[in-house]
């Protein structure tokens, strides 16, 4: 028997993103649901990697120090009893592999959590589908955290970083006063409404809690990232909010993606060259806030919510 047979398994899920510029068309594929994309669709995708990352991959390696640092977390707040797995949505290893890897290793009791804060049935509930179907091919018991968007551990380091990103934009703006916060997510289709899905609605709860937190009392939610299909998105776009605020006269802008926890595409290339750009062109100071990534208090926040989730 393994001598993991004992832990409960701690099934970590992400996006996934590909291993190399080799993998991009297959991980595009699969997010397209097996329909391979056009030429010109590919070298869009192609060009966007290229021009943040050269080839290198940041979501990926994040993601493994994800899991390592909330390995680490829990073998210090509970030694010996916790071990992680990871599991992606779009990308080996998927997420039935790691439930595999946890059937493998003799595993009877596990917990899924998505690194991402705020439930929705098109993306958090999507993740814990599947894992839940592989879990009970397998006779695994598994609980799960749909969400953890007002753990006050991860309000506090999100705070922090408003108010970081605050002083370097005054920096940058030359002491600008016309200033407002962008809370940001990554949007979804608008049909979620009708469904009566928390997503929108936990966002907004995260990023009052920050702005509250942060004395931030000149603040707005956008979106960013919307799918290119035919079904309208929640919107407005950041770059369309972007336009609109500069009528009104902000001159400097701190974006806060609070939807996202890691460095990646929709960060690096929407925010820090697409939106950067039209902020330029609208003679607009455009500034971020540092992702969570491995962030003490995120490690703290997801060992937490584990642990309350399926207490040893």
């Amino acid at each position: 028997m393994s001598d993991k047979a004992n832990k409960i398994g701690v099934l970590v899920m992400s996006y996934g993103t590909p291993e190399s510029m080799d993998d991009v068309e297959a991980y595009y594929t699969h997010i397209r649901r097996g329909h391979p994309p056009t030429p010109e669709q590919l070298a869009e995708l192609t060009e966007r990697y290229e021009a943040i990352v050269g080839g290198v991959f940041p979501l990926r390696e994040n993601t493994n120090s994800q899991v390592a640092g909330l390995q680490d977390k829990l073998e210090s707040t509970a030694p010996g009893q916790y071990v992680c797995y990871q599991g992606l949505k779009h990308a080996k290893p998927y997420i039935e592999d790691g439930v595999e890897a946890m059937g493998k290793d003799g595993i009877k009791r596990a917990v899924a959590i998505v690194l991402a804060p705020h439930y929705s049935t098109m993306s958090i509930g999507s993740y814990m589908k599947r894992a839940k179907e592989k879990a009970d091919e397998l006779g695994i018991e598994l609980a799960m955290v749909e969400n953890y968007h007002l753990h006050p551990k991860l309000l506090k380091a999100l705070t922090e970083r408003v108010q970081d990103g605050l002083q370097r934009l005054s920096a940058t703006s030359g002491g600008e006063t016309a200033v407002r916060v962008l809370f940001s997510a990554h949007s979804l289709p608008e049909k979620i409404r009708e469904l009566g899905d928390p997503y929108e609605k936990q966002l907004m709860e995260t990023s009052a809690a920050v702005a509250e937190a942060a004395g931030v009392k000149d603040w707005q939610f956008t979106w960013q990232s919307a799918g290119r299909t035919r079904e309208p998105w929640l919107g407005p776009d950041i770059l369309e909010t972007l336009e609109t605020i500069r009528e009104e006269g902000v001159k400097a802008v701190l974006v806060a993606p609070v939807g996202f926890v890691s460095d990646h595409l929709e960060v690096l290339y929407d925010l820090d060259i697409e939106a950067k750009a039209e902020a330029t062109k609208l003679d607009m100071t455009l500034e971020r806030i540092a992702m969570l990534n491995k962030d003490p208090l995120y490690m703290e926040t997801l060992a937490e919510s584990v642990a309350a989730a399926m207490p040893v």
